[in-house]
């Protein structure tokens, strides 16, 4: 099996490598450019028209690999399945959204409830495709062998779960190669877990993910030829997170999605102490930019959040696996 996996790997970065510079052109001759907030640091500007979407690009490239190779492989599974509609669900909002915004010119995009509304949805539709096959309901605690059982409750758990890393990994894309670097750090670490328990077709979607996200930061990585935009990153949060469900290691995914909770808590925190104390506690959230105004360069910023997920992820996976 661990042919296979390497073969879905390679097989998506080479799709992600190659496809990517036929994509760059034809967005930027159909002038699909990022938009740079102007409440951000002021050194993003230069990065106005920046070609946007390119995590349609990585997205095609998992898809058509987990596919090809699990229908070779014979691993394609109900949880393979679930998997890639949460993929290619959450990165249609994110297409929407993306759509909305540097096509139709409406720099809000969908609004956050219909994005909201969306996701819940597909959320709901994977639990009850879980249902089918007699999926475990309970909620373990990591390192302890302990689980709680929630029942019917798990539809609200998975709904929070989804949603809540699909918000933080797009909160977290907001500098050249942070969460490409981050994300494939984090699904390698789950295919190293998802091969511990005999589960392969997950592993293969995980290592899929990994490849093309590595594909695709040969293109991110700073100074950036592409962004993912919303396309990208909502779908790898959702995907991520439905990874740590199937692998009943849901709250592991706190630690080996390390940065991602940072960057996220450290939006919650800025905005709460605004509305109640009328003072910020960084100087600008996410924390990246935080780090930027402090004075680190974007690429130190970015290579030290990959180093703390690296870490976070080699401490995950050593104190499950070993």
């Amino acid at each position: 099996m661990d042919v296979y996996l390497l073969l879905g790997f390679g097989l998506a970065f080479l799709l992600t490598v190659l496809l990517m510079p036929l994509f760059i052109p034809l967005l930027r001759r159909m002038k699909f450019g990022q938009s740079i907030r102007e409440e951000g640091p002021e050194s993003h500007m230069k990065k106005t028209g920046t070609p946007t979407m390119g995590g349609l690009v990585y997205l095609i490239a998992i898809i058509i690999t987990v596919i090809a190779v699990a229908f070779f492989a014979d691993m394609m599974s109900a949880e393979v399945t679930v998997l890639l509609l949460v993929l290619t669900g959450y990165g249609l909002i994110g297409f929407l959204d993306d759509f909305i915004k540097v096509v139709l010119k409406r720099n809000l995009g969908l609004t956050s409830l219909q994005k909201l509304i969306a996701q819940i949805v597909i959320a709901v539709i994977s639990f009850f495709l879980l249902s089918g096959i007699g999926f475990d309901t309970s909620l373990g605690i990591p390192f302890t062998g302990f689980s709680i059982e929630l029942g019917a409750l798990y539809v609200a758990f998975l709904i929070f779960w989804l949603v809540g890393f699909s918000n933080a990994v797009n909160l977290t894309d907001g500098l050249d190669g942070l969460v490409a670097g981050t994300a494939s750090i984090a699904f390698a670490a789950f295919g190293i877990i998802a091969i511990h328990q005999d589960q392969y077709g997950v592993a293969l979607f995980t290592f899929s993910v990994a490849g093309a996200l590595l594909g695709f930061l040969v293109f991110n990585k700073y100074p950036a030829k592409v962004f993912m935009g919303d396309t990208g990153s909502l779908a790898l949060g959702g995907a991520l997170a439905m990874v740590s469900v199937l692998l009943k290691q849901e709250l592991l995914l706190l630690l080996i999605g390390l940065v991602f909770v940072i960057e996220t808590l450290s939006v919650i925190l800025q905005v709460g102490s605004f509305k109640i104390r009328k003072k910020r506690i960084f100087k600008m959230s996410p924390i990246h930019h935080h780090f930027e105004l402090s004075g680190w360069s974007e690429w130190k910023v970015v290579t030290v959040f990959w180093a703390v997920g690296l870490l976070a992820s080699i401490i995950a996976v050593a104190l499950e696996v070993l």
